[in-house]
């Protein structure tokens, strides 16, 4: 039994971490997904997702709201006769039902809701955050929105006031 147990000890010791999963940013406009501006890479932590972007050509020190969407999908879509850039990518990824946006740090908002995206004076943004609800298995088989207006994380405004979609990267595969 000893054995047995040192056995399973170390093979939970050799699995394999889960790998860093970068997604490439691309503008969004009517007629669908336009240039890259850079990446963002989410790495697991002991405290949540760690969130690194790299990105670039951005309105100079802003804010911007950040999203998980719900579809991987970063295309236009029409909704009565109203065309919206990224708006294949649907609503913020709520798997719970809360149908509440309160940001990144409460329980019951939605699970798509993450740290605001802070834009240095060069228009990059490479600000680490955390998103302490979020898991790397989280990610997959949804979109990636920056919005053009910041967050403040409660209704009104809507959605927090992010406003349109200024980029999206789409996360395919599974972790």
């Amino acid at each position: 039994m000893r054995r047995w147990l040192m056995s399973l000890a170390l093979l939970g010791c050799a699995a394999p971490a889960l790998a860093d999963v970068t997604v490439e940013m691309h503008r969004l406009d009517a007629q669908g997904i336009g240039e890259s501006i850079g990446t963002v890479t989410f790495e697991e932590s002991r405290y949540g997702l760690l969130i690194q972007p790299a990105l670039h050509d951005l309105p100079a020190g802003t804010l911007h709201g950040f999203h998980l969407h719900q579809n991987p999908d970063c295309g236009p879509a029409t909704h009565n006769g109203k065309t919206t850039p990224g708006g294949a990518a649907g609503g913020h990824f709520d798997p719970g039902g809360t149908d509440t946006h309160a940001g990144p740090y409460v329980e019951q908002s939605h699970l798509g809701d993450m740290p605001v995206l802070m834009i240095g004076p060069q228009g990059k943004a490479t600000t680490p955050m955390l998103a302490p609800r979020l898991k790397e298995s989280d990610l997959m088989g949804h979109a990636v929105i920056v919005h053009e207006g910041g967050d403040t994380y409660d209704e009104p405004p809507k959605l927090g006031g992010g406003g349109a979609r200024l980029a999206c990267g789409v996360i395919n595969g599974s972790a």
